[in-house]
């Protein structure tokens, strides 16, 4: 049975045959159950005491602000209607409701599968309008069309559309060890999965092969793909693989990594434990919590459930 993570199992149809058709949107925007996700820098509100819930809002508040031009994005339809996010920019919430939006990554383990699905792919098209205002070809400003999944070129009638980067993350193993390595930029003792962003040209195995020995020195044979996840920041594809390490002397590259070592499986699985019980001790050797594809790698493998 496929395994989802976080960020994945997107309940919304996405409608993408009718996106181009604006009497139908417009039409949506006027139905009664249409329901529109505010992100405010990128940050959702939410609601809810006993469960935490993104807070969709009915689309009348948000007239002005459509009219007005905001970026609006059309997400899809559920069983309640049609569902659509609007970047909110850094306007005031209101001091009436004595709430402030919270940051994806931390409020995604909180919120319910689907929600967390239907947030990352609202904050990842928000964020990439917000970057993408200006014709990469001419230089022109581009419009929004297609609700939200187009920016076209008015000058030289380019297209531009959303992009997921594809990015191989890789547990390399040996044995009963594994490798991690941990990051420049990361404060404390947590280490990860091996990471990079697939170059033009490649395969997802070679740049398997190439992202292990550029950080780490290790040379790479076998390769095996075990899943992935949408990672909204601000719009990748972690590529989940497990591959066959076929050296053990490490080098590390320092633009990369503060460090890399061999773990025992058994230690691997500690950690993992651990994490998955939100325990995080800045001081103690750790991996990274269930949100992240990282954390999945490293039970799977550390509990036997994939093998090379």
């Amino acid at each position: 049975m496929e395994e989802i993570y976080c960020f994945a199992g997107n309940p919304l149809d996405r409608a993408s045959e009718r996106r181009r058709d604006a009497a139908w949107i417009a039409a949506l925007l006027g139905d009664a159950a249409a329901r529109v996700l505010p992100l405010y820098d990128l940050r959702p509100l939410i609601r809810g005491s006993d469960t935490t819930e993104l807070d969709w809002q009915p689309v009348a508040p948000w007239r002005e602000a459509i009219g007005r031009g905001a970026t609006l994005v059309f997400l899809g339809l559920g069983d309640g209607g049609p569902y659509f996010a609007i970047d909110a920019g850094p306007a005031e919430i209101g001091t009436a409701s004595n709430r402030e939006p919270l940051d994806a990554r931390s409020l995604a383990p909180l919120l319910p599968g689907a929600e967390a699905a239907i947030l990352a792919e609202a904050r990842s098209l928000i964020d990439w309008h917000a970057r993408h205002g200006f014709c990469a070809q001419c230089g022109s400003a581009t419009r929004v069309e297609a609700a939200g999944w187009v920016r076209r070129c008015p000058e030289c009638k380019a297209s531009h559309y959303p992009r997921s980067d594809p990015v191989a993350i890789m547990l390399a193993v040996r044995g009963d060890y594994g490798l991690l390595g941990r990051g420049r930029r990361r404060p404390g003792a947590r280490f990860s999965c091996l990471a990079g962003f697939m170059e033009p040209g490649e395969t997802l195995e070679e740049a398997v092969r190439r992202e292990v020995h550029e950080e780490s020195g290790i040379r790479v044979g076998r390769v095996k793909y075990l899943a992935c996840q949408p990672w909204p920041f601000p719009s990748s594809l972690m590529m989940g693989f497990l591959c066959e390490a076929l050296s053990e002397e490490i080098t590390v590259d320092p633009e990369e990594l503060a460090e890399a070592r061999w773990f025992h499986r058994d230690e691997i699985r500690a950690m993992v434990v651990h994490a998955a019980n939100g325990l995080d001790d800045p001081t103690q050797v750790s991996v990274p919590g269930p949100v992240a594809i990282a954390h999945h790698i490293c039970r799977r493998w550390s509990n036997a459930l994939d093998s090379l």
